[in-house]
């Protein structure tokens, strides 16, 4: 394959991945903390990171809430789409590089997927952080590990059976492909 299909493919990708973001939310979206809790917007982006790379999940992270806030009014734009956005923009790009950097085995993807997850909850707290001295309000400790940890626990668990299901079958699927063609 040529450098130019594999740019149209990531584009592609990236497109779907983008598209997902904005309508799984839908689906979880009639009871808000089911939608906070499960964090569905997530999923496409981490998964964004490891079949396009890390700049095209960079993209699709950072423009998925502002795009789906323009779109359909959710999330609310101050401060949480906001500091949704520099998250998912740094899971994308954390999980993207990490998988680039990591053999390829099954921990690496679980590697990849814990380390993005880490690092985009610290760009959420720390954005969150700016945005409520911005705005003159508090954010503290309590809500930093409330907000990134413990509201999110059936998302993370959610995230870290699924995403590594979907990555291996999808990678056997397309090395089977690579082979018979």
């Amino acid at each position: 394959m040529s450098f130019k299909q594999k740019s149209l493919r990531r584009m592609i990708l990236a497109a779907m991945f983008l598209a997902l973001a904005l309508v799984l939310p839908f689906f979880t979206g009639q009871i808000p903390q089911i939608g906070n809790a499960l964090c569905p917007m997530h999923i496409p982006v981490l998964l964004c990171g490891f079949f396009c790379g890390p700049w095209y999940a960079l993209a699709v992270g950072g423009i998925a809430p502002v795009l789906r806030f323009l779109l359909f009014g959710m999330p609310p734009l101050m401060p949480k789409g906001i500091a949704m956005s520099f998250e998912l923009a740094a899971y994308g790009l954390v999980c993207g590089i990490l998988y680039i950097m990591l053999p390829r085995k099954k921990s690496s993807i679980y590697a990849s997927l814990v380390g993005a997850m880490l690092a985009g909850r610290i760009v959420w707290g720390v954005v969150r952080l700016i945005l409520a001295g911005v705005m003159h309000s508090q954010f503290l400790w309590g809500a930093f590990i409330s907000g990134a940890f413990v509201n999110a626990v059936p998302g993370i668990i959610v995230q870290l059976i699924l995403i590594p299901v979907l990555v291996i079958a999808l990678e056997k699927y397309t090395e089977k492909n690579n082979r018979n063609s």
